[in-house]
């Protein structure tokens, strides 16, 4: 199956196919959520099958939205199809862009819609095997420590987030101070 995702083409918005976007490193169009549990973060390992950086840990889920599909509801959805997630309402945090190097010569040129979502401590995870081999919740502060002391074993995309906005999509959530 084809995604056609939103993607800049010779200044326009335009649909273009995923794979082909990252090969070409075409701007496009994504989502990202952070899901909290106090002063937890949930974090998903990649499958291994995964065509860009498998094995390594991101953030809760991330995705690209399908032409004409909204962020907001592209958030719900991913959560849904990724942690088999329902139930929660992420609020968007942030506009941010990022170029990065994903390895087999693909490249992220994303537009990205940040979204934190607030969980209990009750939430169950039915992760999707094909997207997600392993979860965690970790507090923030050791993520911050683990992302610096292990660079290797997380995702472009989070470590950028981390390091050049972290202030942007966490400024509101009191609790990982």
């Amino acid at each position: 199956m084809t995604i056609m995702i939103p993607t800049w083409v010779n200044g326009k918005l335009e649909p273009f196919e995923k794979l082909k976007a990252h090969q070409l490193g075409l701007r496009h169009k994504a989502v990202s959520v952070f899901v909290l549990r106090g002063k937890a973060v949930l974090i998903q390992r990649r499958a291994l099958k995964k065509y860009h950086t498998p094995g390594l840990w991101a953030n809760s889920c991330c995705t690209h939205p399908e032409w004409n599909e909204s962020a907001d509801h592209c958030a719900k959805r991913r959560l849904r199809e990724e942690l088999g997630i329902t139930g929660i309402y992420p609020e968007h945090r942030h506009n941010l862009e990022y170029r990065a190097e994903v390895g087999n010569g693909l490249v992220e040129h994303e537009v990205v819609d940040v979204y934190v979502a607030e969980a209990d401590n009750n939430m169950p995870l039915y992760p999707n095997p094909i997207e997600v081999i392993e979860t965690d919740w970790i507090d923030y502060q050791d993520l911050i420590q683990q992302v610096k002391a292990h660079p290797e074993k997380f995702t472009p995309w989070l470590k950028i987030y981390l390091k050049d906005y972290a202030q942007e999509i966490f400024e509101q959530t009191r609790d990982l101070e």
